[in-house]
């Protein structure tokens, strides 16, 4: 339609021209022109719409690598506050946050306060406990037997500031005392009960995990023995089983399960 036509039905509508059927007839088509032309048809919004999915399922992945991330760093942080309590427990009492019953299982050697994960079980035949006696002490929570009386904690110092939760499947320290990562899973502990600045942990100490020093462990017997003792330097070591909660006890520490622990000591 060109301008001279516009120009004439907009004078018949707003001035003296007749609105006669035929004038309304072009001004209602024009006017519905205007409008289809200002919406959106349902091909553009289903393109719309998959567009959208499109960009959320690539979204997806890279928040849950976020947000595990972000756990991963957590659980870091909390291993090292344990290690650090403990070398404070020790340093104020010359010993380490074990109970006599620890102590005595450990014999010659260290103890691990394990867990059950799964693809291993590393709670100490003689002892098996998890690490609820050594937050018990270091929090100097008189809850177990381990500190009645602050037992084991005479002066009374909180050398550990864990974050206190109601449910024991919840990150944080349990009402059995049983400090969980942020994936809920138990934190192993093990510390050098022999005193010889050496911790020998239950799972990492294996030569199908650790051989050839993996994650810095060193081994007394050579660093190309074969044998089921690898250590780690210091006074304590602890780990977690990461996002999926497993180990393997059949492979090295680079494998998938055991890569995605997170350890103290790295």
């Amino acid at each position: 339609m060109g301008r001279w036509q516009n120009e004439w039905i907009h004078l018949s509508l707003n001035c003296n021209v007749p609105h006669t059927h035929e004038n309304v007839t072009i001004y209602t088509l024009m006017k519905y022109k205007r409008r289809a032309a200002s919406a959106f048809t349902l091909v553009e919004l289903l393109v719309v719409i998959a567009i959208i999915a499109i960009l959320a399922a690539m979204l997806l992945p890279v928040l849950a690598a976020v947000k595990n991330s972000a756990k991963r760093s957590k659980a870091r942080v909390e291993e090292q506050s344990i290690a650090t309590a403990v070398e404070g427990y020790d340093s104020a009492y010359g010993r380490l946050p074990v109970s006599s019953a620890a102590q005595n299982a450990a014999g010659t050697g260290d103890f691990t306060y394990g867990a059950a994960f799964n693809g291993g079980n590393f709670l100490n035949p003689a002892y098996p406990t998890n690490n609820s006696e050594v937050i018990a002490i270091l929090m100097d929570n008189t809850q177990l037997t381990v500190n009645a009386n602050h037992v084991k904690n005479p002066q009374q110092t909180k050398f550990l500031n864990g974050t206190p939760v109601s449910d024991p499947t919840l990150p944080g320290v349990g009402p059995d005392l049983v400090y969980r990562d942020p994936w809920g899973n138990p934190y192993v502990i093990t510390m050098d009960l022999n005193y010889d600045d050496m911790c020998k942990d239950a799972f990492y100490s294996s030569d199908k995990v650790s051989h050839g020093g993996l994650n810095g462990l060193v081994n007394p017997d050579g660093p190309t023995a074969t044998t089921d003792n690898w250590q780690c330097r210091g006074k304590v070591m602890v780990w977690s089983a990461g996002s999926d909660g497993k180990v393997d006890t059949e492979d090295p520490a680079t494998d998938w399960e055991n890569r995605n622990n997170v350890l103290s000591w790295q």
